[in-house]
């Protein structure tokens, strides 16, 4: 990734931080915040981030049956959350993530693109457990904000179904017709400018679908732990915005905080733009604006994405040194 890539989605979401600031922010907010903050609620805020990743790297190692250690793991997930926020949301990073858990650990590409795609297999799973849960959520609490019903809240419930059927397709397609890829590969590879890739690529699908048979074959207590991880991420993410809140507005409704948080980021992941940059933004006033005062919003929003988007950016940075200097001692 070139700084061009790495800066101009950056610059977007301080865009748009500033244009909720022109409209939100007081100069005694920030006296406030410093005064009122809980540093509890806001060291938790901080210890989600470290957890969600420690979650997701732990997810990686088991479900790789140990072939990525733990640190290994953590490196993966860094590297994908790092690859998500420069790359639309649609696509999600993991894709090229692949090529850095293969060359961190010196593993083929097959096997990577396994334990990823199985990763994102559970994510899809998740989506399409909470979408059903936010929809019903709707009818007792007001889990959508106001300007979101009407026309609005029907293009939410629309958007989400299809959101449902991609991730059970998505799903069905790894675990139960990973053949297909092959297939796929072995088509789109015969043609004239990329049959030369074509035997390493059909090699590497074949991989592929190996692991994915073995994968299939594992136990239920596989999955259900595997599940559990994938739980323990996402409400990490989910408790990230809410932790920030509630330390500085007490009277915060937390379950209805937490419900938002959730949709939210069903929302973000429709952005087109690198990691949802500017219109993750947006969608924080829209679902949290109503819960807090206003001059609170542009600060929150500032401690929110830092910790749950700026920090990746460095840390990625720092994961792109690591890897060269690795590849450079292989060399020598």
């Amino acid at each position: 990734m070139s700084w061009p890539q790495m800066l101009w989605p950056l610059g977007l979401s301080l865009l748009a931080l500033g244009v909720v600031a022109t409209f939100t922010f007081e100069p005694g907010a920030f006296w406030t915040f410093a005064r009122t903050v809980n540093p509890w609620l806001l060291g938790g805020a901080c210890a989600t981030t470290a957890l969600r990743v420690f979650f997701g790297g732990w997810r990686f190692h088991f479900i790789s049956g140990g072939r990525l250690g733990l640190a290994e793991g953590v490196r993966g997930q860094l590297a994908w959350d790092f690859l998500s926020n420069l790359t639309p949301t649609a696509i999600g990073g993991g894709p090229i993530a692949i090529v850095y858990l293969a060359r961190d650990q010196d593993i083929p590409v097959g096997e990577a693109s396994a334990f990823m795609l199985f990763s994102m297999v559970l994510d899809q799973l998740w989506f399409a457990l909470s979408i059903p849960l936010l929809l019903a959520a709707s009818s007792f609490f007001n889990v959508f904000p106001d300007v979101a019903y009407g026309f609005g809240h029907w293009t939410f419930f629309v958007v989400f179904t299809g959101m449902l059927l991609w991730a059970a397709l998505f799903s069905y397609a790894i675990l139960f017709r990973p053949r297909l890829l092959r297939r796929l590969a072995g088509r789109v590879f015969s043609l004239r400018l990329l049959r030369r890739f074509r035997h390493r690529v059909v090699r590497e699908a074949t991989r592929f679908s190996e692991r994915a048979h073995r994968m299939r074959e594992q136990s239920a207590a596989f999955y259900a732990k595997s599940f559990l991880l994938t739980i323990a991420m996402w409400m990490g993410r989910y408790l990230l915005a809410v932790l920030v809140v509630w330390s500085v507005y007490p009277a915060l409704d937390v379950v209805l905080a937490t419900l938002r948080s959730a949709a939210l980021h069903m929302g973000g992941l429709l952005m087109p733009t690198p990691g949802g940059a500017g219109g993750v933004e947006g969608l924080y006033a829209l679902f949290f604006g109503p819960l807090m005062p206003g001059s609170l919003m542009a600060l929150t929003l500032l401690v929110w994405r830092f910790l749950g988007y700026y920090v990746f950016l460095a840390l990625g940075v720092y994961l792109s040194f690591h890897q060269a200097r690795q590849e450079l001692q292989r060399s020598a």
